[in-house]
């Protein structure tokens, strides 16, 4: 019965956040971001081109941290098009550890310091049959494994843009979703195993989005006293590239109920740039903008320390491979 009922508690917080009120923060309130460094995984479509695209105006020098180059470039000309401020593209496939690596080293061998860290990029439902270049299941190996080891490999350029940030703090930003009420961690289908198989690629997904909520909050607990704040969001439900996977009749019923791309970008850009999300170190915001729970296993102490330690130990096998 009590399963039942926390069933029924996130599927209600689910369906709460999907019809949310007004949005009360807007991006004409972001501050201007002169001398700050930040970075945007996926920045060349959806909710990381929007948060780009508010980002440059402020004079932030944003690197747009994304897979396909040609892509990425019409992106940046576009962009320039519409702020009269230029992106700079950063090569970068979450799929690849190998890619994670070259990608952070490409960054700091450009700058020494690292303000605001966008973990935007995702994939959503794609076919079970796909994996990681690495073995891992595509959607936990490029949410939670990819952005954890780009995470890390980055810390010392965040920890050092500490010093130069006008409120003494660098922001980690990880997009998650309202799909990390759905699902918990089930340790073993995070590899292409014959568990992961019998997995629908729904629950693959809300499985990485509650991992993103999980290393945030970790991040968070672990480099707090750096001046490091970490926060993940439920962006809200949007309309964008991510639902390239989905069947088009299913596709085209969900337009009708989703919110056009500029309102996805408001909940992290507030989480990214606004002086009072300092407070918010940990913790995980829903649209538009405001403070949220995600479910309580989220934050318990044992569920992230394993999964934080299962991470490291996959990055520590590749640097020794």
């Amino acid at each position: 019965m009590g399963g039942l009922f926390s069933g029924l508690q996130h599927a209600g917080s689910v369906m709460a956040q999907s019809l949310p009120p007004k949005p009360k923060f807007s991006v004409d309130q972001i501050p201007d971001l002169t001398g700050r460094v930040v970075i945007v995984t996926g920045g060349n479509v959806g909710i990381g081109y929007e948060t780009i695209k508010a980002l440059l105006p402020r004079n932030a020098k944003v690197y747009m941290a994304s897979r396909n180059k040609e892509k990425a470039e019409a992106a940046i000309a576009s962009l320039k098009e519409a702020t009269g401020k230029e992106a700079i593209f950063l090569e970068l496939d979450l799929s690849s550890l190998a890619s994670v690596k070259k990608a952070a080293q490409e960054f700091l061998s450009k700058e020494h310091e690292l303000h605001i860290l966008f973990n935007n990029a995702g994939v959503m439902w794609p076919p079970v049959s796909m994996t990681t270049k690495d073995g891992y299941d595509l959607q936990f190996g490029t949410n939670v494994l990819g952005h954890f080891y780009f995470t890390e490999l980055l810390m010392p350029a965040l920890i050092a843009g500490v010093a130069s940030s006008p409120d003494h703090h660098a922001r980690v930003i990880t997009t998650s979703s309202s799909g990390a009420y759905l699902n918990t961690l089930h340790w073993d289908t995070f590899k292409d195993t014959p568990q992961r198989r019998k997995m629908a690629r729904e629950a693959l997904y809300y499985q990485s989005k509650f991992g993103n909520v999980v290393v945030a909050n970790q991040v968070a607990k672990r480099y707090a006293d750096k001046g490091i704040i970490s926060i993940s969001v439920n962006p809200g439900n949007i309309r964008t590239e991510l639902q390239r996977y989905v069947p088009a009749f299913a596709r085209k019923v969900m337009n009708y109920m989703l919110y056009p791309t500029p309102y996805g970008a408001l909940t992290q850009l507030f989480a990214g740039t606004m002086p009072e999300a300092i407070n918010y170190n940990g913790e995980f915001l829903i649209p538009w903008a405001r403070l949220g729970k995600c479910r309580p296993e989220a934050y318990d102490p044992e569920i992230g320390k394993r999964l934080w330690e299962w991470l490291d130990e996959q990055v520590k096998t590749f640097e020794a491979s």
